[in-house]
């Protein structure tokens, strides 16, 4: 299906990547024509010679994907959690690692009669929208300092049929909701530090939203600003849940303590890695 010339144009590509993201690239342009496209149809069809404007829009996003640009970004498309989510450069890609978060969330949703949530730093609105779309009686809302982010997540809920049961709100972390108590308070925060943005992928650092990412010198800025404000805006016995970055378990840990909470305890992800903080206000 791609002539010499197409394939010429991967080559630029990570090696081990340029096979699967020319796939991906290709297979999106096809499902602008045909939206039932998928990658069987594709690779039983190879021999067929792609349609003049298809070529064009190919190049096209093979050319950004080669300047570092992420493909969901070109795509306009990101998994998570089993759910398809439009995004855009107003928001973070969701991560595989962010889905260790919600499945605690769920599970400690799941434990309370009533299931009053808030998603603090929603972003693309991943973490809301799987949280009401697996949890069918919870009470959610979600807040962002981004209004375009929020016009992200809003288009999201509104895919995945949640849009009359999650809130968005605009502002600074709990300040949209200020005055309410919730069961269950979740986020995953900017947390990477300033001194570490060189070290931060192309596709991370020069297309990704600073203001999603960094959190000052050490990475722990909106910790503390979020932990002792989410100990305020919780009901007796019930839960903070927090995504967190490489090497920061202590840091949060004597943070959470610090400001009073209990039952301090941490997940790691699939390599190990310390990743979602869950504490409990006595």
């Amino acid at each position: 299906m791609l002539s010499e010339a197409e394939h010429s144009l991967v080559e630029g590509l990570h090696a081990e990547r340029a096979r699967r993201d020319a796939e991906t690239l290709l297979l999106h342009v096809l499902k602008g024509d045909a939206p039932d496209t998928n990658l069987a149809w594709m690779i039983a069809h190879g021999y067929e010679t792609l349609p003049a404007h298809a070529i064009a829009d190919f190049r096209t996003w093979v050319e950004r994907r080669r300047g570092g640009e992420p493909i969901q970004y070109i795509t306009g498309e990101a998994e998570f959690y089993g759910l398809d989510f439009k995004v855009n450069r107003d928001v973070l890609i969701p991560r595989p690692e962010t889905e260790h978060l919600v499945e605690k969330a769920i599970e400690l949703a799941r434990g309370f009669e009533r299931q009053r949530i808030v998603d603090v730093g929603t972003g693309s609105g991943a973490i809301a929208v799987a949280l009401a779309s697996n949890l069918p009686d919870a009470d959610i809302h979600a807040t962002d300092i981004s209004a375009a982010a929020l016009n992200v997540a809003r288009a999201n809920a509104k895919r995945h049929g949640v849009e009359a049961r999650v809130i968005f709100r605009v502002g600074d972390l709990l300040a949209p909701v200020a005055g309410r108590l919730f069961d269950l308070i979740v986020s995953n925060p900017p947390y990477v530090a300033e001194g570490d943005r060189d070290s931060l992928s192309v596709e991370v650092r020069d297309y990704e939203p600073a203001q999603a990412l960094f959190a000052g010198g050490d990475g722990l800025e909106i910790y503390r600003r979020l932990i002792p404000a989410a100990f305020t805006a919780l009901f007796h016995e019930r839960y903070l849940a927090l995504e967190i970055g490489f090497s920061q378990q202590p840091a949060v840990e004597a943070l959470l303590a610090g400001a009073g909470f209990t039952g301090i305890e941490f997940t790691n992800d699939l390599q190990g890695i310390p990743r979602v903080a869950v504490a409990r206000r006595p």
